[in-house]
């Protein structure tokens, strides 16, 4: 017998008895109402329903969340031996693939995906993170999102996509954590550079509009750290007086990083790129997943034009 049989036969609604099996399992109104793909408050309306068709108390409140009274627990347990949870009905959801580049998804995309999972529950994604073109070229996704040179979005994913659009124009500059320089003491010219520690991502060593910068970096023969971790390389240098190349934008990302103009004549520049795959771009799930990051980027545009 199902979970939805089984309710019916103890004269329950089904959808009342999932609101509270659901809210018994999390001992959270705000965790259920996610977990259900519902608001808080009809949530509560669904138990306040319950609870006056029981004529009973379901719930104790307690400072750390909810926990169950003596009825909640004899429902519990009647819902439990009519029906066991894995025979609960389960509508499968579209797997949606997301292919972004790393400091992309770190620095722009990540708090709105941890908000769209917030908002729904039962959605399933994978993120694949991109750090390499070697690892844009072995991807397949739904949706890519991706950097490139300044004037063209190749190299690009090597499956069929929809017609690249490009996002934002990122400009790249060495940056500083405040606290370890004073304004008097930052460096104004690439000879000043020699009295810092650089720090550079082993992704950016591959990247030709950093040609500028990994000339520096490669000419050192002390002081300097390579790192393959896009995270590690932001702690050495909030926290270790470092010197790396990041998008101008950080110091939005974080206050506590500024930016040094004026080191190298060249700009340093790469273009932020979207496209989604052919065959599934029309499902809602994937227009859902690319009109969130149109409306990232759209509400970070300051970000891009400082």
């Amino acid at each position: 017998m199902s979970f939805m049989e089984s309710t019916r036969a103890a004269g329950i609604d089904p959808v009342l008895a999932q609101s509270f099996r659901v809210s018994a399992r999390c001992g959270c109104f705000m965790q259920a109402a996610r977990s259900l793909n519902i608001k808080s408050t009809q949530l509560r309306k669904h138990l306040v329903q319950l609870e006056a068709q029981l004529q009973c108390t379901l719930f104790n409140h307690q400072d750390s969340g909810l926990a169950l009274s003596r009825d909640g627990l004899a429902l519990q347990a009647q819902l439990i031996a009519l029906a066991h949870e894995r025979d609960a009905p389960v509508i499968e959801q579209p797997l949606i693939r997301l292919a972004v580049a790393e400091s992309i998804l770190h620095d722009i995309l990540g708090r709105d995906l941890v908000a769209l999972l917030r908002r729904n529950a039962s959605v399933r994604l994978d993120i694949i993170t991109l750090d390499s073109e070697l690892a844009l070229q072995a991807v397949s996704a739904d949706v890519v999102l991706w950097l490139a040179g300044p004037d063209s979005p190749l190299p690009g994913p090597s499956f069929a996509v929809s017609e690249p659009r490009r996002l934002a124009r990122l400009e790249y500059l060495p940056h500083i954590a405040k606290r370890y320089s004073r304004v008097a003491a930052r460096p104004d010219s690439l000879d000043d550079l020699a009295d810092f520690l650089l720090v550079q991502w082993q992704h950016d060593r591959q990247v030709e509009s950093f040609r500028p910068w990994n000339s520096v970096v490669d000419q050192r023969l002390a002081g300097v750290v390579h790192l393959h971790s896009y995270e590690l390389m932001l702690e050495m240098i909030r926290c270790s007086a470092c010197i790396g190349l990041l998008p101008r934008y950080m110091s939005q990302f974080d206050r506590g990083l500024i930016a040094l103009p004026g080191l190298f004549e060249q700009p340093m520049q790469r273009q932020v790129w979207m496209a989604a795959n052919t065959e599934t771009q029309g499902e809602g799930d994937v227009q859902m997943i690319v009109e969130l990051i149109h409306n990232t980027f759209n509400e970070r545009r300051e970000w891009f034009d400082s």
